[in-house]
């Protein structure tokens, strides 16, 4: 198991500032199991781990410590937020260019 599995479903968790039995009951799993993954206890099933990706919003590879990018979903987002979506990250991203020089 990767060492941040824990770390990233706790941190995830805390960021919706949710609690283990209130994340459970949305997932429909036992506040048991979820604090077995926090504590690199439990592994999930592949199912399990795509639906928490998708509850947090990230990828599976995120929350697996194999990509420290993490995604915002713009599912129901019309063309032109999208669009407006779409300049602010390549704004920011110019703008840390032109910070790390």
């Amino acid at each position: 198991m990767i060492f941040d599995f824990g770390y990233r479903l706790r941190e995830l968790r805390e960021s919706k500032s949710l609690t283990q039995t209130q994340t459970a009951k949305r997932l429909n799993l036992s506040k048991t199991t979820i604090s077995g993954y926090e504590n690199n206890i439990k592994t999930p099933s592949l199912e399990t781990l795509t639906k928490m990706a998708v509850f947090y919003g990230v990828s599976t590879d995120y929350i697996l410590g194999l990509e420290n990018r993490r995604m915002i979903p713009i599912d129901g987002l019309t063309e032109s937020q999208e669009e407006i979506m779409n300049k602010l990250l390549h704004e920011f991203q110019r703008s840390n260019r032109a910070l790390m020089g």
